[in-house]
């Protein structure tokens, strides 16, 4: 067998293809007189055929192959561009033949070659011909892959993406995929074939998976919405099978797929939505031409933002963060991947009110998206001076500044986690979000506050948490089988921040509709199941309880609240309570006094006050509820 696949890996020399071809039309050449002659070639013709026809068809087509190099192309590798390059060919020397008969029947008023010779000839060298390469093809692939076991694959798709991508499995000798199956998401059609390839309606997802022991499930039809792209995922894992997705034909190398492009499907995927329509023209009448400045610009949510800015058309966009190293890579996307220059980069912290102050003087900021917070609710309940500090004192310092040189618009980003606070974390945006809604009260800036929950893939979310500990081995940590988050992608949160944006007229704190809660343990065994691995046999879920200041169920709007639609479906506007911004400013100005104490319990204490549904959860500081 080594032997057999070594001699099949060699390149045949040239010359014994060009040989073989010649060998080739010379059958077909004979078999041609005897179609033509019923079998029983007359003796008249058959000199004719040995002295004069012989001579002239084996040179012609010999000069041609010659000249044409029809011997060239390696014959395992044969496709369809092959097939036709050797068509012209023999077409050229069957012209030729024409060009001889017409000559002869000037000459000598005979044809040499009968042109019913020349019409079956030509169709028999063709196929011949090709049916020889696609032969030696196949059965080369066919010894390759002896060897191992072959991977049954099954596509979704019947377009052209679909077959293209059959032909690169069928031609790529680095895998061993074999396609057992078309399916078709759109219609109930049973028995059809493509690539001799029976087509199977969705329906019979099942029965095929079963049947044919299907390994892998692979997305060719960029017809699907992301719902049924959804569909056949989630059906995929439930029988342990890998999923993968072709990228458009457009990304293909040099118009061919290769196989190293194929995306497998990630959690995201499984949690992502349709495409949001935006109100394009209302944002770019909020940003274009104008100076526009983000905190925590090289954050997760920070530097989505200022990726979408870029589209608007801004005259300048102001980043602002104290995280050198993020910094520099927003810097870098910026330049390399948006092709954008018009943009400062400053670091700072977004508690240096001076520093803060002379940026807004020399640059003058029309609009400010304010996304520099501490977020993590474990750290921020273990440090709540930090927490004061940056999310209420930092947001206070900005929006004042805002207020005094009369920045037009002030987007806050808030959370969930402000909804009927259980950590310190949340409290502080509550607080953060009851400031800037008071001062709108008193100020010609535009004050607007977004809220949404957990967005997928941000640093120290739980989804890079959860694939860093099954490429570790595991075990997996959940925190409690019942817990229940909102998750929404980075792209999409953003969008609807800057519809939100565009759209608000002052003091409004904006919801997002965030779909359907997802059982983080359920998220956990999907995650197991996308990196193939089985979990309890290869991989543990441990649960670890609940962490300080961690709720089971997160909440979008106060008991108290309720929402008002606006024009777009994913985007309310929640009725909160308001307060006046005199209170509020004597609160938080007693709260940021406290933090010269280093009195944990006096800071919390003060919040609580503040936040009178703060009720601390798994917390040290629960004791202050009672």
């Amino acid at each position: 067998m080594k032997s057999k696949l070594l001699l099949l890996r060699k390149t045949t020399p040239r010359w014994i293809i060009f040989l073989l071809d010649v060998l080739v039309c010379l059958v077909s050449l004979h078999v041609a007189y005897l179609v033509r002659f019923n079998f029983s070639i007359p003796h008249h013709e058959w000199i004719l055929y040995i002295y004069y026809v012989l001579p002239i068809v084996i040179v012609i087509r010999a000069t041609t192959f010659l000249i044409f190099r029809s011997y060239a192309g390696m014959v395992r590798y044969t496709g369809i561009e092959d097939s036709l390059r050797l068509l012209r060919i023999v077409l050229i020397g069957s012209l030729s033949f024409v060009f001889i008969n017409l000559l002869t029947f000037q000459w000598k008023g005979i044809f040499i070659v009968p042109f019913s010779i020349v019409i079956i000839e030509f169709l028999l060298t063709t196929f011949m011909l090709v049916f020889f390469r696609l032969f030696i093809k196949m059965y080369y692939f066919e010894s390759i892959h002896a060897a191992s076991i072959r991977t049954n694959v099954v596509i979704v798709g019947k377009e052209n993406l679909a077959i293209s991508l059959k032909r690169s499995l069928d031609n790529d000798i680095t895998v061993n995929y074999r396609v057992v199956a078309f399916f078709d998401f759109h219609s109930q059609t049973k028995g059809l074939r493509l690539e001799g390839v029976q087509i199977f309606p969705y329906s019979d997802f099942e029965w095929v998976i079963k049947k044919m022991n299907v390994q892998v499930v692979m997305i060719a039809d960029e017809k699907l919405s992301k719902t049924q792209k959804k569909e056949i995922s989630e059906h995929a894992l439930y029988w342990n099978l890998k999923v993968y997705e072709v990228p458009s034909l457009k990304l293909w190398i040099s118009g061919e797929l290769n196989i190293n492009q194929l995306k497998q499907i990630k959690i995201e995927d499984l949690l992502e939505r349709e495409v949001i329509q935006l109100d394009t023209q209302k944002i770019s009448d909020q940003i274009k031409n104008k100076v526009v400045l983000v905190t925590g610009a090289a954050g997760s949510i920070g530097r989505e933002i200022v990726g979408q800015l870029t589209h608007f058309e801004p005259h300048t966009i102001v980043l602002y963060d104290q995280a050198e190293s993020a910094m520099y890579d927003l810097v870098l996307e910026l330049e390399e991947k948006y092709c954008f220059s018009r943009y400062k980069y400053i670091l700072g912290d977004i508690t240096n009110e001076k520093r803060i102050e002379y940026m807004i003087q020399r640059y003058k900021p029309q609009v400010i998206y304010h996304a520099a917070a501490y977020k993590h609710v474990p750290v921020m309940e273990n440090n709540p001076a930090e927490a004061v500090l940056t999310n209420i004192k930092g947001t206070k310092i900005l929006a004042d500044l805002a207020h005094k040189y009369q920045v037009q618009r002030f987007v806050m980003i808030s959370t969930d986690k402000a909804v009927n606070p259980t950590n310190v974390m949340g409290a502080s945006k509550r607080i953060a979000e009851m400031y800037c809604q008071a001062l709108g009260t008193i100020s010609t800036t535009k004050f607007i506050t977004t809220r949404f929950g957990n967005v997928l893939g941000s640093v120290g979310s739980v989804i890079p948490r959860f694939k860093q500990q099954i490429e570790q081995g595991g075990p997996v940590t959940v925190t409690h089988p019942d817990i229940t988050r909102y998750f929404m992608t980075i792209p999409e949160a953003c969008q609807l921040v800057l519809e939100a944006g565009a759209m608000g007229n002052n003091n409004e704190v904006f919801i997002f509709d965030m779909g359907k809660p997802v059982r983080i343990l359920d998220l956990a065994k999907k995650m197991i199941r996308l990196a193939g691995l089985k979990e309890g046999k290869d991989i543990e879920i441990k649960i670890t309880g609940l962490r300080p200041g961690e709720k089971i169920y997160e909440e979008l709007l106060n008991n108290k609240e309720n929402t008002l639609p606006t024009y777009h479906p994913l985007i309310m506007i929640a009725k909160v309570a308001e307060v006046r911004f005199e209170v509020i400013s004597e609160q938080i100005n007693r709260l940021l006094q406290a933090l010269d104490t280093f009195d944990n319990y006096l800071i919390v204490g003060i919040m609580k006050e503040i936040v009178p549904e703060f009720k601390s959860k798994n917390s040290i500081f629960e004791k202050l509820d009672q």
